[in-house]
């Protein structure tokens, strides 16, 4: 088992080293380069062009850049261009202001979506799956920006509370219940529209991973040995059923930042996901490859962590 733990460790390592030289590459591969600035701009002149250059390393050969840029980052050096701030500072800032929305939207995406694809697997055919099933395909057809500017209109017109930002301007004076109910609601809306379209996708794979394990024969031999039906379904097929979402689980943690750019945009949320789309916009190159790095190792650290549960769930693994 610790081997086996030691082995997955050390590939991921050799796999954040490639990938951040991939994407350190990818964005100098983009048109154009970092120092390249509007001619028409009386502030950059030549000199303070060139000094920009030399400042941040830009003057050196590539591989060169790449060792700059990464000692500079784990020492926490690195500035954004835009503003001349910390950039992992910005990231932790913005990723507390995501952290939240990411936490409520997957609570309610993983507890709603299995006792839906459960309970259509079960009663597969029957007028719940069949209503079931026709509102899954119709939260993945309505476009997240359509379905977030109808539940815009109707809470507010509704429940005449405002949704945009973090908190409403000015109501940090309130009383704390105040203040309390206002970042409920400005934090429930966001959530809800990001776990609509997980709900609908991620019941649809446990319904058919339900139905699949059904299918076994271990389970028609549960039935044929007079085994309650709860605890056909729930002992034998369901934890069998639970092995490819250990995969799935581990990957969410890469939508803190890549699922969040939509709903934050909308919203007006300061997460990193609205971050991320405005560097680049900018054209802030280091925020832009620290995020694609944090990204990189979310990935990566989500996989370890499938990879642990697997010897949880599948015993063959700790063999």
């Amino acid at each position: 088992m610790l081997s086996f733990i030691g082995r997955s460790f050390i590939q991921k390592i050799i796999t954040i080293i490639f990938v951040s030289v991939i994407s350190f590459l990818i964005i100098h591969l983009a048109p154009g380069e970092p120092s390249q600035v509007d001619p028409l701009n009386p502030k950059f002149t030549p000199e303070v062009v060139e000094r920009f250059r030399k400042e941040f390393h830009l003057d050196e050969p590539l591989y060169k850049q790449y060792l700059f840029f990464y000692q500079d980052l784990f020492t926490g050096k690195t500035v954004s261009w835009k503003d001349n701030q910390s950039v992992l500072k910005k990231i932790w800032e913005r990723f507390l202001n995501s952290l939240p929305l990411f936490i409520l939207g997957t609570i309610l995406t993983w507890t709603l979506s299995f006792p839906v694809g459960i309970r259509s697997a079960i009663f597969r055919g029957g007028l719940y799956d069949r209503s079931a099933t026709f509102f899954s395909y119709l939260l993945i057809s309505i476009p997240g920006f359509f379905f977030a500017y109808i539940l815009i209109i109707l809470v507010v017109t509704r429940f005449h509370v405002p949704v945009l930002g973090m908190e409403t301007f000015g109501i940090s004076d309130a009383s704390w219940p105040s203040v309390a109910m206002d970042r409920i609601w400005h934090l429930l809306i966001p959530s809800v529209l990001g776990a609509t379209a997980g709900i609908a996708v991620l019941s649809r794979y446990v319904r058919s991973q339900m139905l699949e394990v059904e299918g076994q024969d271990y389970v028609r031999t549960a039935k044929a040995k007079g085994l309650p039906p709860d605890t056909v379904h729930y002992k034998h097929a369901l934890r069998n059923a639970l092995i490819p979402f250990v995969t799935m689980f581990g990957l969410i943690l890469p939508g803190l930042i890549g699922g969040s750019v939509i709903i934050e945009s909308i919203f007006s949320w300061p997460g990193i996901g609205r971050m991320a789309y405005e560097a680049i916009l900018a054209r802030d190159y280091p925020v832009i490859l620290t995020v694609n790095f944090v990204s990189a190792v979310l990935v990566l650290v989500g996989t370890f962590i499938s990879d642990i549960l697997y010897m949880v769930v599948d015993p063959r693994i700790r063999i």
